[in-house]
C-alpha cells in the first residue's frame, strides 16, 4: 500500500489535472513535503485522504488502490476468460460491458484506467467508442486496448488514430493480454519472470 505520493499520482487518483494539484499543494491547500534537495513535492496518504473528503472527491480509488478495467465485448466466454485473469491479479477491479451504449454510460460513470474494447459491437464500433473517450478531456489519464478478429493493417492505424493505446488480435492469450493491460498502466506484470 502506498503511504506518499506524487503530484501526478494524487492527481490520478483525485481524478484532477497535475497542475491543480500543484497549485494546491503551493497554497497550502494540500499539506505535503518537498523532497529535500529537489522541487519535487510529496503528498502523504492520510493528507491526501482528508483533502479528497473536504471536498468532496470520490475516495475509492485511493482507498482500493486498485485499478479500474472495463471490458467491452459480446462475446461472454471471452469476457470471463479475461475477467479471470484480471480477477486472479488481486491489482484490478472488474466490471464488463457487453455494448456500446453501455460501456458508453459506464466510461463516465465509472472512469476506468483501462478499458478492454472490442472493435466489432453489436451496436457500434470500437473506434467510435475510442474517439467518445478521447473527446473527453477528463478521460485523458484512460488507456485503451482494442481487441478484434479483424486484422487489416489500415484499421488498426485508424483505431489508434481515434485515441487507442495498443491493439490485439483475437484469437490471443489473455496472459499477454493481462500483460499489456499491467505495461500501459505501469505495473509490475504478473506473468514476468526474474
Amino acid at each position: 500500500m502506498k503511504t506518499v505520493f506524487t503530484t501526478g499520482e494524487a492527481a490520478k487518483i483525485c481524478k484532477v489535472s497535475q497542475q491543480t494539484i500543484i497549485r494546491c499543494f503551493d497554497s497550502g491547500q494540500l499539506k505535503g513535503f518537498r523532497v529535500p534537495g529537489s522541487r519535487f513535492r510529496r503528498i502523504p496518504r492520510d493528507v491526501l485522504f482528508k483533502f479528497m473528503k473536504d471536498n468532496g472527491i470520490p475516495t475509492d480509488a485511493l482507498e482500493s488502490g486498485k485499478r479500474k478495467a472495463l471490458i467491452v465485448d459480446d462475446d461472454e466466454e471471452l469476457v470471463e476468460l479475461i475477467r479471470d485473469v484480471l480477477d486472479a491479479d488481486s491489482r484490478f477491479e472488474i466490471r464488463v460491458a457487453n455494448n456500446g451504449f453501455d460501456a458508453g454510460m459506464m466510461v463516465k460513470e465509472y472512469h476506468p484506467d483501462i478499458i478492454i474494447l472490442d472493435v466489432m459491437l453489436p451496436d457500434i464500433n470500437g473506434k467510435e467508442v475510442c474517439q467518445r473517450v478521447r473527446s473527453d478531456s477528463s478521460m485523458d489519464d484512460v488507456k485503451i486496448i482494442c481487441i478484434s478478429g479483424m486484422v487489416e493493417a489500415d484499421k488498426i492505424d485508424d483505431l489508434k488514430a481515434a485515441g487507442a493505446n495498443d491493439f490485439m488480435q483475437k484469437p490471443f492469450e489473455v496472459e499477454q493480454l493481462a500483460d499489456r493491460v499491467c505495461t500501459l498502466l505501469n505495473l509490475e506484470s504478473v506473468h514476468a519472470t526474474g
